[in-house]
């Protein structure tokens, strides 16, 4: 179809350039093929899968190294189980928000197409832009970087994550996952499900060794060497004095009502960290036979399951450990099986939550690329990352055979792409600079995701919603995240003017391209 013959309400000119579609294609005019629009990927994923993909990316290292975190920020452990719950519960408003905005708004890239259609394209780009370019790398680096870490600290070594040979092995273990997820979709979903079941494995062992000491102290109650004993002879909702990492004792009972609400704030961050991916469902709505019922379907049984795996394992590590201790770890899991039943299950232990995190980083790996492809596909990216299952374009030849479906349908260049800026990420950043910068550009989006999902019930009432959670639900996320942002963009500036930095950098592409496409009219 030549330019002459192309409908002008086909014409996809930027909405903020005062017509009503949404940007040009990169390079021409013209509207996708039929084919396109429908959908880049084909729809094999059933609930299940959709199921293991949010459960595997969301159980990963968080449950196993930010308990520490979390127990330092609370006056005790109940409270700290408390914050879990409610961090918990937050997550799935979010979650349950976004598979409304999911089944009235079918597309790819999660709240890419939400936003698009809510505030414009440009705000659908800006997200597009952020998250491939800023928070699914620095997702993998961080991922990367702890599964690294969790096998230097099972040899006993915790002072290398700043080494160049810690970093290469980081980018190393990258690499393995990206073509891991560039084999096909079912493969990945494959691997996928293994993980998943090592996750739950993990976690039911912690358990169990929970439970072991539970019924071990009741039945020898003056035994003093059975797990850490706290449990039995202290209240969980009393005051105790904690001991932070770096030494300073804190005392609960003397400190005043301001300086409380920033220690639970900084608590509720680290649940929310420890619950992120919850958002992930929506990013394979596109792949999956029918949305509108399996979606919700698989968030309403994913979060709960993972807040009820998070609690469980939580209790259980205040029973296997001293209570002062957890506040002062950053491998809590490891540390409860190493100390009830020595060194070589704490090994057993390492492992085990190395493949926790390597599921992780295979979920997370999987959506990155999907959310570039449908990037590439609004023409927010070069072609190229739109392909499937080959690295080059393959050009029509009429002389020619029709080329051969590729034997692969995963999006490898989209994949290579977040493998590369996660690889640089990896190379220039540290753990705790990344988890920052990561939750503010997420959360940045997922509150003016959920503000335009509390819009849209206004602005288009008639909007066909399959699935709508009560209005509070959006509200209450709504607050939560504008909360994160507001505390995150004062307590680590430096990563709130780079991530500024990238946003301009974007809108600077962005409007590029609308320049460009303005001279070819």
């Amino acid at each position: 179809m030549s330019r002459a013959t192309v409908p002008e309400s086909e014409v996809r000119a930027p909405l903020l350039a005062g017509g009503q579609a949404a940007g040009p294609r990169y390079g021409d005019v013209e509207e996708p093929p039929p084919a396109l629009r429908a959908g880049t990927f084909t729809r094999n994923l059933g609930t299940l899968e959709a199921f293991g993909i949010v459960v595997s990316i969301v159980i990963g290292s968080g449950v196993f190294t930010s308990p520490g975190a979390i127990d330092s920020n609370v006056p005790s452990p109940g409270m700290a189980l408390v914050v879990w719950l409610v961090g918990g519960v937050l997550a799935w408003t979010g979650a349950a928000t976004m598979a409304e905005l999911g089944t009235a708004i079918p597309g790819e890239g999660g709240v890419q197409p939400y936003l698009k259609h809510i505030y414009g394209d440009a705000f659908g780009f800006l997200a597009a832009w952020t998250w491939v370019v800023a928070v699914m790398p620095a997702t993998l680096a961080i991922l990367s970087i702890v599964f690294v870490e969790s096998i230097y600290s099972a040899a006993g070594v915790t002072d290398q994550a700043d080494r160049w040979g810690h970093k290469l092995l980081s980018v190393c273990v990258l690499a393995v996952i990206t073509v891991a997820n560039s084999i096909s979709t079912k493969a990945s979903t494959r691997l996928n499900n293994f993980f998943v079941v090592t996750k739950f494995a993990t976690i039911f062992a912690v358990v169990v060794a929970g439970l072991g000491v539970v019924v071990a102290q009741l039945v020898h109650k003056d035994r003093k060497d059975i797990g850490g004993r706290d449990w039995f002879t202290h209240p969980w909702f009393g005051y105790r004095e904690t001991v932070t990492p770096d030494g300073d004792r804190v005392d609960w009972r003397d400190m005043g009502q301001w300086d409380m609400f920033g220690h639970y704030s900084a608590a509720l961050y680290g649940a929310l960290w420890g619950y992120s991916g919850w958002d992930k469902a929506s990013y394979v709505s596109a792949e999956l036979k029918d949305p509108a019922h399996q979606l919700p379907l698989a968030i309403n049984t994913s979060v709960p399951t993972i807040i009820v795996c998070f609690l469980a394992a939580n209790t259980a590590y205040y029973i296997l450990l001293p209570w002062k201790l957890i506040s002062q770890t950053d491998s809590v899991a490891v540390t409860a099986i190493t100390r009830l039943l020595g060194p070589a299950f704490g090994i057993v232990a390492a492992i085990l939550i190395c493949l926790v995190v390597a599921g992780s980083l295979l979920g997370n790996s999987f959506v990155a690329g999907r959310m570039a492809v449908a990037a590439a596909n609004k023409s927010w990216l070069p072609r190229i990352f739109g392909l499937i299952g080959r690295v080059r374009p393959v050009a029509p030849n009429p002389d020619e055979e029709p080329p051969a479906s590729p034997k692969s349908d995963a999006p490898i260049n989209a994949l290579v792409l977040a493998a590369a800026l996660s690889a640089v990420y990896i190379l220039v950043g540290n753990f705790r600079a990344l988890l920052t910068f990561n939750g503010l550009g997420e959360y940045t989006f997922f509150l003016l995701t959920v503000v335009g999902a509390l819009v849209l019930r206004y602005r288009e009432p008639r909007l066909e919603r399959p699935y709508k959670p009560p209005i509070l639900t959006p509200v209450v996320f709504a607050v939560v995240s504008g909360f994160v942002v507001v505390r995150g963009a004062v307590f680590a500036p430096v990563q709130a003017a780079v991530l500024a930095g990238v946003w301009a950098v974007g809108l600077v592409f962005y409007w590029a391209k609308w320049l460009i496409w303005l001279r070819r009219q």
